[in-house]
């Protein structure tokens, strides 16, 4: 028959897991009182001040990666959603001057999509389903030219810093770039 038995030293460790060991002549620290947190205990349990500094710094890097990808995505979905608004932008206004025989001028700007322009008898609209002009995604309105001067009107949007020129996030967005 074989039996389960450790050796008696083993046995007595495994009770003991995760205590100090006590030696003889050491006085020992009891829970109750001051230093105990202090002494062999606390060692072996837990993490070191520094460990935890080491593993915040390390989620703090790995945050700052992939937060910057997440906002150059955001960044880059905004400019397409204008570069998409503005051809729409483009083809309703095709089609404003399919029915009335011209485009608006920059005075009655895009609003004339919306409302009748005065003195336009052969006016069919709204040609825009919304309610208002439309804005871009950086809530500045698109800027509209008629005529324009790299095609039959110019579009654009000055991007999110909503000045004219820029680079990155702040380049302008135009109907000629289309």
């Amino acid at each position: 028959m074989i039996t389960n038995t450790l050796p008696a030293g083993l046995a007595r460790s495994r009770h003991l897991r995760g205590r100090p060991r006590r030696t003889e002549g050491a006085s020992v620290a009891r829970r109750s009182e001051p230093g105990y947190a202090v002494g062999a205990y606390a060692r072996t349990r837990g993490m070191t001040l520094i460990e935890i500094l080491v593993v915040l710094v390390l989620i703090g890097v790995v945050m700052g990666i992939v937060g910057g990808n997440f906002i150059q995505r955001g960044e880059k979905a905004k400019r397409d959603a204008a570069r998409i608004e503005i051809g729409q932008i483009g083809q309703t206004l095709d089609l404003f001057k399919l029915e009335v025989g011209r485009y608006p001028t920059s005075q009655e700007g895009l609003q004339a999509l919306i409302t009748p322009p005065a003195g336009v008898s052969n006016w069919n609209g709204p040609y825009w389903k919304r309610a208002m002009v439309p804005k871009d995604p950086w809530g500045n309105d698109y800027v509209y030219t008629f005529p324009g001067q790299h095609g039959a009107y110019d579009i654009l949007s000055y991007g999110a810093d909503g000045k004219e020129g820029g680079d990155g996030a702040d380049k302008d967005v135009t109907s000629w770039d289309q």
